[in-house]
């Protein structure tokens, strides 16, 4: 522990896991440091993983990686209570290898992603939790770990230690995480035949299917449900800002057990069983929550530099490039035998900024503050356009005409018109 490497990674999640693998592979003396037993071992939950991402470092990931089914259907539901409308899209073209996302088995994963970079050269350290930064000044030199003699150095520190780093708050990197910046997700995993899944889901061997929902299953807060197919199981769940579940005062089990209830839900996971239970936080602040992402002698990449894109429920594939590119970035200053000083780890922030990593957070910039502050897009309209279907498919003698006036008035009167030129402007910056 006492040799001092070209990098120390902290975290083996995706975007740890990929920088360390970044850097090993090119040659570099890399030491990753884990709390867990074992990479993964504090996962159970089921994810999305973006082939993209992975694949512009590990090609041939197919060929070994624990993959569960690859997505062809997307379906997406505005809930009230009773009813759902939406869309679906389903493409043969993402039944054509090489597929575009995957469910997986976040434990079983993040332990395969970390055989590979231990195999690419790097040194895995685990049970080890790091309790501070050693700084000379204000660069960052190392590390402090919680064993004996545990103080190790490095030229440069990458945090990839999750949504609340505590490394880079007691150092003063960002502040103290605000409730308003981060959810709250409960996620479950429910066991069922392979069959049972496939007939349900109308999705053949290897085929899989992402739900995403919004609506009146968050009861006014801001948030989301999703539940995805695995080989043998669905993981279904739902996550709401914590300022929202703080000022509601209902707790996440019940909110996703009323979520469960809902009877387009319901048949969906009848008869399985549910044998594993995960609640975790997810950074959604945006852009405009981000803290500084580099300084001297380190950098900050995947949950702990809120980097996630929650409009697209996108988190995977932005941990594994943050964690890239920060690697990159070491490499090229490495080439050219150049310090890691804040001046030069700023190449890390520009190559953020040319990445659809950057444009994405850009582009939703305002959805945070704007859902905050609008809890009508998560009660009064999804209720409104339900109603409406509702009242369009109802075949009972009344003409269409008179069913449009009725509609254009319980609009009117919920919202006023002014309210409805209001909203719309609303959406429009959310989404710009």
């Amino acid at each position: 522990m006492s040799e001092k490497f070209d990098a120390i990674v902290v975290g083996a999640g995706p975007s740890g896991n990929a920088a360390a693998y970044t850097l090993a592979k090119a040659g570099l003396n890399v030491l990753q440091l884990e709390r867990g037993e074992s990479a993964g071992s504090k996962n159970v939950q089921g994810a999305i993983l973006y082939a993209d991402a992975l694949e512009r470092m590990i090609p041939d990931f197919r060929d070994s990686a624990p993959l569960e089914r690859h997505i062809i259907e997307q379906r997406m539901w505005v809930m009230d209570d009773d009813s759902y409308i939406g869309t679906h899209y389903r493409s043969e073209g993402f039944n054509k290898e090489p597929y575009n996302r995957y469910t997986i088995i976040r434990a079983q994963f993040d332990k395969w992603f970390s055989k590979r970079v231990q195999d690419a050269g790097a040194l895995l350290v685990c049970e080890t939790t790091v309790t501070d930064l050693i700084m000379d000044g204000q660069r960052v030199i190392g590390v402090q770990t919680d064993r004996e003699g545990g103080s190790v150095y490095a030229d440069v520190v990458i945090l990839a230690d999750g949504v609340n780093s505590l490394l880079a708050k007691k150092a003063g990197f960002h502040a103290e995480l605000e409730p308003k910046d981060v959810a709250l997700a409960v996620k479950e995993i429910h066991f069922l035949p392979e069959e049972t899944l496939q007939s349900r889901f109308n999705i053949g061997e290897g085929e899989g299917v992402v739900i995403e929902m919004a609506g009146k299953i968050t009861q006014g807060m801001m948030g989301t449900g999703f539940l995805y197919t695995n080989k043998d199981s669905l993981t279904i769940g739902v996550g709401c800002m914590l300022s929202d579940f703080k000022q509601q005062k209902i707790t996440p089990y019940l909110l996703l057990e009323q979520m469960k209830a809902h009877p387009a839900i319901k048949p969906l996971i009848e008869g399985g069983e549910m044998k594993e239970y995960a609640a975790h936080l997810i950074p959604e602040g945006g852009y405009k929550a981000m803290p500084q992402l580099y300084g001297d002698g380190w950098m900050i990449v995947g949950d702990s530099g809120m980097f996630v894109n929650a409009v697209h429920r996108e988190g995977s594939n932005l941990a594994m490039t943050t964690g890239r590119l920060a690697a990159e970035t070491v490499i090229d200053l490495k080439g050219k035998d150049l310090p890691m000083s804040a001046a030069n780890l700023a190449y890390y922030q520009g190559r953020l900024e040319d990445s659809f990593v950057m444009k994405d957070l850009k582009k939703y910039k305002n959805m945070p503050e704007i859902f905050h502050k609008n809890n009508q897009f998560f009660t009064t309209y999804p209720e409104l356009v339900n109603r409406a279907a509702h009242t369009m498919l109802t075949v009972d003698g009344v003409d269409k005409k008179t069913k449009e006036r009725e509609i254009r008035k319980s609009f009117k009167q919920r919202r006023s018109l002014f309210g409805l030129m209001g909203d719309a402007f609303k959406m429009w910056r959310a989404f710009e």
